[in-house]
């Protein structure tokens, strides 16, 4: 399965780019994802499988993380209801102890999975979300931030025509354009 880049190329917040990671300034995509966490043509049987497969692509890019509670947190949350948003889209997301700073992954998959949709549509795009324990106003704030951006149709229409390594790049400049001057 493709890789767009090679894993652990920090992003500007871990780099300490003044401004880029601040508690008081909104979570910004391109502080939570790294163009090793995006991925194209994943191929996922099921919901499980495809949570499988994007704690798997946590611990491919963040060692330090421990891939069996990644997925145990994003099925636990599951269990309390799909976390697809309509459109083709899901937010998978979860709480890590010890978890330093928000962190993200994107996929597109080679083909649409059901994932329990209220509105019966099966998944092609999907932006995980792994959040330290304590994080709560900030998390849902990026989670109603990728909900709003991920509505968008035309949008949609490119992140699943676009080439592998334009997609970090669509994700971060539709954040940027939301976000405003």
């Amino acid at each position: 399965m493709p890789r767009n880049s090679p894993p652990n190329q920090p992003t500007e917040a871990e780099e300490g780019n003044p401004g880029s990671g601040a508690s008081s300034e909104p979570i910004r995509v391109r502080d939570l994802l790294t163009p090793g966490r995006v991925r194209t043509d994943l191929s996922a049987s099921s919901k499980k499988s495809l949570l499988d497969q994007m704690a798997e692509e946590f611990h491919a890019d963040r060692p330090d993380l421990d891939e069996r509670e990644v997925f145990q947190t994003l099925l636990r949350r599951e269990q309390l209801g799909s976390t697809a948003v309509g459109h083709g889209v899901a937010l998978p997301h979860g709480r890590i102890p010890d978890l330093e700073r928000p962190i993200g992954a994107f996929s597109r998959l080679a083909s649409p999975t059901d994932f329990d949709a209220l509105d019966d549509h099966p998944v092609s795009l999907v932006f995980a979300l792994l959040v330290p324990n304590e994080e709560n106003e900030q998390h849902l704030q990026v989670l109603a931030r990728l909900a709003r951006m991920l509505d968008d149709e035309s949008f949609r229409e490119r992140l699943l025509k676009a080439s592998g390594n334009d997609l970090f790049d669509l994700l971060v400049s539709k954040d940027e354009e939301l976000a405003g001057p």
